[in-house]
């Protein structure tokens, strides 16, 4: 069992303690920024948020941390500490809504977390955080990588992926196994017709081996090599080889039989 406000493997906690790595995390944020922070842990990296923002939205999972957040943030009346799952969080009861999102991200949930506020919360513009440098590689990946995959294909869609800088161990208590990596997003304006978009994406890459035309419903692959050839692929193309914004065009074109 967990000493009280000790990092808990369950929760994928690996508490940031590094002053620079805290700083580069905060970079670009002011006082005009509404930021969430999810998983602020002991609050070592909010105490450097709050420095910076007009308000923070702290959403903090384990009771047994906030004793020791609430002491990070003193008497400072631009923080609010939210307690709940971020997965199953309520984004829209935030207020100020939050412009941007600037966090050590629990390991456990930073892929789907990622995803559902680039879906659903679309007041976030700018998303800058740390996960670990192979989850990074994949929201990051360029078509035709080892690490391209449909988690790339929409994290891109929805916004612009870069990773800024990569993070040892050490700076984080207890030292995770792996490297991290700051990643930074900008939001897109989202296609039209997403929803459609990503279960055409999904279905595209559920058997990698197999030509994307054959990932696709039936009565779309009749028309399908004719999309593919004005798009300039061939009729064996694979769902990796296939840039984000054609997966839009593709259903554009396909719509009808999808």
């Amino acid at each position: 069992m967990s000493e009280p406000g000790q990092p808990k493997k369950r929760f994928g906690q690996h508490f940031l303690k590094d002053p620079n790595t805290a700083r580069i995390v905060a970079s670009g944020v002011t006082e005009d920024d509404m930021v969430l922070e999810v998983g602020p842990g002991r609050g070592f990296l909010t105490a450097f948020l709050a420095e910076r923002a007009g308000l923070v939205h702290a959403v903090e999972l384990d009771p047994d941390v906030l004793p020791g957040l609430r002491e990070a943030v003193g008497d400072r009346d631009n923080v609010r500490i939210h307690e709940g799952d971020a997965l199953r969080f309520d984004y829209s009861g935030l207020y100020p809504a939050p412009n941007r999102l600037a966090a050590n991200l629990p390991y456990n949930i930073a892929s789907p977390l990622i995803l559902k506020l680039l879906e659903e919360v679309e007041t976030l513009r700018t998303l800058r955080f740390m996960v670990q440098l192979e989850v990074a590689r994949r929201m990051a990946a360029e078509r035709g990588s080892k690490d391209y995959g449909a988690y790339a294909v929409l994290a891109q869609l929805l916004a612009r992926v870069r990773i800024l800088h990569k993070v040892p161990p050490t700076v984080f208590d207890p030292p995770p196994r792996v490297h991290s990596a700051v990643v930074e997003m900008e939001r897109r304006v989202p296609p039209d017709d997403y929803q459609q978009i990503k279960r055409v994406v999904l279905g595209a890459f559920r058997s990698r081996r197999k030509r994307l035309i054959n990932n696709l419903p039936e009565p779309a692959r009749v028309g399908a090599p004719q999309v593919l050839e004005s798009l300039g692929y061939g009729p064996n193309v694979r769902a990796e080889e296939l840039a984000p914004e054609d997966f839009a065009a593709l259903y554009v074109a396909l719509s009808w039989a999808l």
